[in-house]
């Protein structure tokens, strides 16, 4: 059946804004309520009140729900304002094939070949977290959580953190938010994770930043928009108990829980550059450790170090990969280190050290 080329771009493109009105409605009209109300769109009150949406609000709505990317946005907004112009189109304006090419493949690319997304809702994720065994998401969770519109994601975020500190839970139970968070985190809009930032923050208020919340915000990848100030305090404090424990082998029995702990906070990758000079140099001085002697069983051995903070400080460095390079070698300039290089076998444990975390250096 012959068909102008304006006719055909216009018939295509109603095709689509028909499709996205029935996306948004099988996404939720409670997920478009929440979109509408955050930035100031039209209220979504009724599945008529969408009928009514406007076409160009409908596409702001369904870009604010996480439906369409930025530069689907905007494709599908040109496409628009080509339509609009075709309407009124004269002598002075007429359809071409390159609009045609493009409200097509927009049109059919952005909207028309997708399949509807069924959001995700909260009492999905709450059934499984609330087992009274280890829980993790399905594959089939994990990618309806990365496909779930931007409101959503922030909602089910919001529910884990609470229900990961509330410490009325029982532990099965925070532990599984807490699993559910990082594996989500690989998927969670970078829009989503500030606001889930801002969310963390009120909840510490100006209060130290204790391990839990800690904890917590790695999961969830939002770790590093808190303030700095109060990063800086929390790595602090472990500077405080590393020097408190010593370097000393010794004090094996308490190296393991505190590097350990560390570590589950992030480690070197996370703690700012601040304190991680004089937390590396730690590092440093408990594994190099001190000139050796003979053992109360007769052996010698060349070096005295803690055989329990030695691996786990190898396994620090190394998931540092390369990042905490400079801060190895300086630390043979500090004299509390260089004074033991007299020995040769520490010098040459630090020598070694550094070659390890060189083969890291990017």
């Amino acid at each position: 059946m012959p068909v102008d080329p304006s006719s055909a771009c216009q018939r295509i493109f109603n095709a689509a804004v028909h499709d996205l009105r029935e996306k948004v409605d099988i996404a939720g009209l409670d997920v478009a309520e929440q979109a509408a109300r955050l930035y100031k769109l039209p209220p979504i009150l009724s599945p008529e009140s969408l009928e009514d949406y406007s076409i160009a609000k409908l596409i702001d709505l369904a870009y604010r729900m996480g439906l369409l990317t930025r530069p689907e946005w905007r494709r599908l907004s040109r496409c628009y304002e080509i339509r609009r112009d075709l309407e009124h189109e004269d002598n002075e304006y007429e359809a071409e094939v390159v609009d045609c090419i493009y409200i097509f493949r927009t049109c059919i690319d952005v909207v028309l070949s997708r399949d509807p997304i069924q959001a995700i809702r909260i009492t999905d994720v709450k059934d499984l977290i609330n087992q009274p065994d280890v829980a993790e998401p399905t594959e089939g969770l994990t990618e309806d959580y990365e496909h779930a519109p931007q409101p959503r994601q922030e909602e089910i975020c919001k529910f884990l953190i609470s229900t990961a500190l509330d410490k009325e839970q029982v532990e099965i139970v925070r532990q599984n938010a807490y699993r559910f968070l990082a594996i989500f985190a690989q998927h969670t809009h970078n829009h989503v994770k500030l606001n889930l930032a801002h969310f963390a923050q009120a909840k510490i208020g100006r209060k130290p930043l204790y391990r839990q919340m800690a904890g917590v915000c790695i999961a969830a990848g939002i770790f590093g928009y808190l303030r700095e100030k109060q990063r800086e305090d929390f790595f602090l404090g472990f500077l405080a108990q590393m020097r408190k424990v010593g370097v000393a082998w010794d004090a094996f029995s308490k190296h393991g829980e505190l590097l350990r702990t560390f570590q589950d906070c992030g480690g070197l990758i996370l703690c700012p550059t601040s304190v991680r000079q004089d937390i590396v140099s730690w590092m440093v001085l408990t594994y190099i450790g001190t000139p050796g002697g003979v053992t109360r069983w007769g052996n010698v051995r060349h070096v005295f170090y803690s055989n329990t903070a030695a691996p786990l400080i190898k396994e620090l460095f190394k998931q540092a990969d390369g990042l905490i390079a400079d801060e190895v070698r300086n630390a043979g300039e500090f004299n509390e280190v260089k004074q033991l290089f007299n020995n040769q076998h520490i010098a040459r444990r630090f020598e070694e050290l550094v070659d390890f975390v060189e083969s890291y250096e990017q």
